[in-house]
């Protein structure tokens, strides 16, 4: 698809304000998340060289890994500056979540994760996940990453502004919609609970889904230690950091205090 209808500040936050690729490289919490979401996928991939869609992928980051371990990707995201980086990682094309052009059953694994929180509409959530599942094989992986509810209220602890009216009023807002509007910073975004994120899955009619905190319950102490001038985080506390998200994994009461979640589930087989 060449004609992709997102909100204008979703396109204007991608294509032309924010690098993606430098947030997961070069922050902290940035690189705990792709860490982790990496060694969370790699449980659940089948061995290569398998067909993955990478929906939403943008410059290719989770597909340079994947393509590294021998998987064959194909890269549909919406912003065509994406796009164009993606190309020297794989054959990547410009392409709505919500109307894949790809044939049924045609790939091993779909990981949507960006999509779901950039469609604040559950209608669209919904399609999403349909053509998710419709793209995989019977039997095959979909795993869908999401923004916890909470994140904005850990994360803005973290640059100490929690207490000023207009940052208390928007994260207020946040908890109470589960919506950004995208006014200032961010862009328009959704905010999943963990349950929640769940059951869309589950009525997608994917099976044997499972709901994983990615960066686990100590990420804020880290993004809190890279605000400190001329510090940051050390070694150490990352890998306390990391090693609490793991240990996390059977508590899902702890859930809740990660920043975003890694969703994964089967479609029945044939």
């Amino acid at each position: 698809m060449s004609n992709v209808e997102l909100a204008p500040s979703v396109m204007r936050f991608y294509g032309e304000t924010v690098n993606e690729d430098s947030r997961l490289r070069s922050s902290a919490d940035g690189r705990m998340e792709l860490i982790r979401t990496q060694e969370l996928l790699r449980r659940f991939l089948p061995d290569p060289p398998a067909r993955v869609l990478d929906v939403g992928g943008g410059t290719g980051i989770h597909a340079e890994w994947l393509v590294r371990d021998g998987y064959e990707v194909k890269l549909v995201d919406p912003v065509p500056r994406h796009v164009e980086a993606a190309s020297d990682v794989c054959p990547a094309v410009v392409g709505d979540a919500r109307a894949l052009s790809e044939a049924s059953d045609s790939f091993d694994v779909v990981q949507l994760l960006g999509p779901l929180y950039h469609l604040p509409d559950l209608a669209d959530r919904q399609r999403a996940l349909a053509e998710a599942v419709r793209v995989v094989r019977p039997g095959g992986l979909v795993a869908a990453a999401a923004i916890n509810r909470y994140a904005s209220l850990f994360e803005h602890v973290t640059y100490a502004h929690l207490h000023v009216d207009r940052i208390h009023e928007s994260v207020s807002k946040i908890l109470e919609t589960a919506v950004y509007d995208g006014v200032r910073g961010f862009t328009l975004s959704y905010f999943h609970r963990a349950e929640e994120l769940a059951a869309e899955l589950v009525e997608s009619g994917l099976l044997d889904v499972q709901v994983f905190g990615i960066e686990g319950p100590a990420w804020s102490l880290v993004k809190a230690a890279e605000q400190q001038p001329g510090t940051g985080p050390t070694d150490d506390l990352i890998a306390s950091a990391m090693d609490a998200a793991r240990m996390a994994e059977p508590y899902p009461e702890l859930l809740a205090a990660s920043s975003h979640f890694l969703a994964v589930g089967r479609t029945p087989s044939a």
